[in-house]
């Protein structure tokens, strides 16, 4: 057997935040170190900085071929509110629930007899080293196959299961389609290109043991409805339920694809918008994930800012729900016009702002979203007398200011007293199917998905809609 050191494959020795390792010839770092690139290695967000021998540069553009000095900076924990507390007792009849987010895992422990959770986890979904949307992870995978997603994945669902330390006889699993692809080590190029055919829809059970997955017996994913309208939605759908009889329902999924489903009891119609990365704060000058020094709340008093950080540490970056209050805040201000317009950078501190490039990138996503839903409104004929509620999910739902939300036309003024944000709808969704069953199918038969690239209404709306409405 040829011995690590006497394989035709060369390394080269490096040192990182004063630890020695050994990473491949001709790697970029970033892949070597898994440094998280949220443009998925364009070398455009610069984010994944680091320095080299003293100097600063970005780990996905740096090609390894000689010894190096890397200084990284550390890693941040992610605020991750699942929704999910921790009340039920250990009982034998345990089950695992699943919810693989783009950007984050959360892993509940529930006891079927009791129809409680047990234990929850949460860590940050290492595939965002290669990206921080799904396209970048379709991307990586037209490109390099979907082996290395996959692996990453397992290996941090193991590490997960072995640090709550109980078996269980099944998983179940709610993901968005690309998510799901990779758990099971399909290809998922096929989503990222017209006609954005995936290679399943429907649920699936699988002996974890095929998949790599330990101290589980079966994997158990829940359905989808479409290529971007995944499980994760169903089982957001399962744990809303049905409005009154003639009463609609919306729910809105803020993420890189803003989806959003319109339903009723007799059905409904869903689609997703392309809304771009920058609730996740990938395409933002100073954004970040939801991570400690995050500015997560802003809010402008006397002429002065002020806001509230994640883990109330130093202020470093701004994340989802911090962005689009200080936009609200700046259009109240009158900093920023109706037509996006702000005269210069906009600083909080004198390292973290907002640019005017930043504004522009707010106003695609925001347009994106309130232009979906205006477009699944007119299709179902539906005024917004007719919903009852308007749910908002996501990433970083459970903490947006809804009247923020509505003041930046992200969100429809009109429901603002309907609106209800959820933690994480997709893993209590996934834990109540776990627990109390339900029928799925009724959401993937008797919800529509309409193509938006292919509406000329959409299209007209989005440009409209890019405008603040200044009140």
């Amino acid at each position: 057997m040829t011995n690590f050191m006497e394989s035709k494959t060369k390394y080269v020795r490096i040192t990182v935040d004063g630890k020695e390792m050994l990473v491949e010839h001709g790697s970029k770092l970033s892949d070597a170190l898994n440094i998280e690139k949220p443009c998925g290695g364009r070398g455009s967000c610069g984010k994944c900085k680091v320095k080299i021998d003293g100097e600063t540069a970005l780990a996905c553009r740096y090609t390894v071929t000689q010894p190096i000095t890397v200084e990284t900076g550390g890693v941040s924990e992610i605020f991750s509110d699942t929704g999910a507390s921790e009340s039920g007792s250990m009982t034998e009849n345990l089950a695992y629930v699943l919810d693989i987010g783009t950007t984050t895992l959360a892993l509940a422990l529930v006891s079927l007899d009791e129809g409680n959770v047990v234990k929850v986890l949460t860590a940050a979904n290492p595939q965002r080293v290669f990206g921080a949307d799904i396209i970048a992870r379709i991307d990586y995978c037209r490109e390099h196959t979907v082996e290395r997603l996959q692996a990453l994945l397992i290996a941090e669902i193991n590490r997960m299961i072995n640090s709550i330390g109980v078996s269980a006889d099944k998983m179940y699993v709610a993901a968005n389609v690309t998510m799901l692809h990779t758990l099971f080590g399909i290809d998922c190029s096929s989503i990222g290109v017209a006609p954005y055919t995936p290679a399943f829809l429907e649920g699936k059970t699988v002996p974890a043991k095929e998949i790599g997955i330990e101290d589980v017996n079966s994997v158990i994913s829940l359905p989808s409805i479409a290529s971007f309208v995944g499980a994760d939605l169903v089982a957001g759908l399962r744990y809303i339920g049905m409005p009154d009889e003639g009463k609609y329902n919306l729910l809105i999924d803020l993420g890189t694809n803003a989806e959003v489903v319109l339903y009723s009891s007799r059905g409904g119609v869903c689609s997703a918008a392309a809304a771009g990365p920058c609730f996740e704060g990938a395409n933002i000058s100073c954004g970040m994930s939801a991570s400690e020094g995050a500015i997560c709340s802003f809010e402008i008093k006397s002429d002065k800012p002020t806001y509230k950080t994640v883990f109330d540490k130093v202020p470093v970056g701004i994340c989802g729900t911090g962005l689009v209050d200080i936009i609200s805040e700046l259009i109240r201000t009158e900093v920023i016009d109706e037509g996006g317009y702000m005269e210069e950078d906009y600083y909080i501190t004198d390292t973290v702002y907002l640019s005017c490039g930043d504004v522009r990138q707010y106003q695609l996503a925001k347009s994106a979203v309130y232009s979906a839903i205006l477009s699944l409104m007119k299709e179902a004929g539906v005024e917004f007398s007719d919903i009852s509620k308007m749910y908002i999910s996501g990433g970083f739902s459970s903490k947006i200011n809804v009247k923020s939300a509505a003041a930046t036309g992200l969100l429809p003024r009109e429901l603002i007293n309907r609106a209800e944000p959820l933690n994480n709808s997709s893993l209590l969704g996934a834990v109540r199917y776990a627990t109390e069953g339900g029928d799925l199918s009724w959401f993937t038969e008797n919800i529509r998905y309409v193509d938006l690239t292919e509406s000329s209404y959409f299209s007209d709306l989005y440009i409209e809609n890019m405008m603040f409405d200044i009140e």
